[in-house]
């Protein structure tokens, strides 16, 4: 799958360490997708990420233009014990 970062999304990949190959499979293999209920351009892609211990990565994915542009990720408290 191709797909752009946007500023924000690389910055915090950085800072948060969240590795690349689990931003692509979470983008390429999401466990979820919801419609992002703040913006109609976007989605929340979820997935659970084994090696550090099952948390739930979001990917926010601007669907509408291409290639696709991640918008944000982080690993996402709220979803915890629900995939």
């Amino acid at each position: 799958m191709q797909y752009q970062l946007s500023k924000h999304a690389a910055k915090v990949l950085e800072e948060r360490q969240i590795l690349i190959a689990w931003l692509e499979q979470t983008l390429s293999f999401s466990e979820l997708t919801l419609p992002d209920p703040h913006d109609t351009e976007a989605e929340r892609r979820f997935r659970k990420i084994p090696e550090c211990e099952g948390r739930v990565l979001r990917v926010a994915v601007n669907v509408t233009v291409t290639p696709n542009r991640v918008v944000s990720v982080f690993f996402d408290r709220a979803m915890k014990g629900k995939l």
